[in-house]
């Protein structure tokens, strides 16, 4: 039996993988209205920015303030990560499944681990090649689901580079932000990026798009404040909550359902067909993810349960 803050972290981590996993759907639904990825994206933004700028108030009140270095490791973690990645993800979004765009997401562990070899000189294990064995040959029965499903292959496949570009930006990100992450805070350090990604999608947008565009219809509005709340802040609070009372590695396993979900919902809302392959493929990806996953040491772990947070 579990104990009670053990049955409270198990569903905490579990509505944590359930909210990060119905981003792509909130955006899937919202794209029939005719909006654009980047007004979408800032919509989003602009609901979720207020609490996570109240966070990073509040935790550096007390705290020491940042040097110039931090600020410009800031700006180049949150240009990765919130901004880069996510605008990529919205735009790849138009063209593949809810489903593809999540397994692809999911590849982010391996790449990490590719940067690590040939960045950082890592050695490469059997089990190393095994997990990208796996991982990329259940990519590739997902693409033959959705390349089945399209008449266009060309668009199939600049969806699948977008996203698979979003997975690279946010590998990129959590390579670089592990001795921010130590000095900052997990708290500050997201809050703080999270304003900085915000200022830049803000400037994005009021270059290249007119203030107008962000008049969409009522759905879109919606969708974009369900999009903030239920798959942006609420997760990242309670995947927090989940690592406190699971610990890194468990939340980090209970977060492996995510691609399951996905494709769940995308049956659910978006009524995207089912198929063995699509399904044989999740198997995979979860199995190679988890594989590249689980070399990480105790001394990483906390870090390590925070790269399941997709923002």
């Amino acid at each position: 039996m579990f104990r009670n803050s053990e049955t409270t972290g198990f569903w905490l981590a579990i509505l944590a993988a359930l909210g990060f996993s119905a981003k792509a759907i909130f955006v899937k639904l919202a794209f029939p209205y005719g909006v654009s990825p980047l007004a979408l994206l800032a919509l989003r933004m602009a609901f979720a920015a207020p609490v996570f700028g109240f966070i990073a108030l509040r935790s550096s009140r007390n705290a020491a303030p940042l040097s110039a270095g931090d600020w410009v490791a800031l700006t180049a973690l949150g240009l990765l990560g919130y901004y880069g990645a996510s605008l990529l993800d919205f735009m790849g979004l138009r063209y593949i499944s809810a489903g593809l765009e999540r397994l692809i997401l999911f590849t982010y562990p391996t790449i990490t681990m590719l940067i690590a070899v040939f960045v950082f000189s890592r050695s490469f294990s059997l089990r190393d090649i095994g997990a990208l064995a796996l991982t990329w040959l259940g990519i590739a029965l997902a693409f033959a689901h959705d390349l089945q499903l399209s008449a266009d292959a060309a668009a199939v496949a600049m969806g699948g580079a977008l996203v698979f570009a979003s997975a690279v930006c946010y590998a990129l990100y959590l390579t670089g932000c592990g001795e921010m992450v130590s000095r900052l805070g997990s708290r500050r350090f997201t809050a703080l990026a999270m304003c900085v990604s915000t200022a830049t999608t803000f400037l994005h947008f009021g270059v290249t798009q007119p203030i107008e565009s962000l008049a969409q219809p009522m759905p879109v509005i919606w969708l974009a404040l369900a999009m903030a709340v239920f798959s942006t802040v609420l997760p990242v609070f309670m995947l927090s909550a989940a690592i406190r009372e699971l610990g890194a590695t468990r939340t980090a396993m209970l977060g492996s359902v995510g691609p399951v979900l996905t494709i769940g919902l995308g049956a659910i809302f978006l009524n995207e067909p089912l198929s063995a392959a699509q399904l044989a493929g999740t198997v995979l990806v979860v199995l190679g993810v988890s594989l590249a996953s689980r070399p990480a040491t105790k001394k990483h772990e906390a870090p390590a349960a925070l790269k399941r947070a997709r923002v």
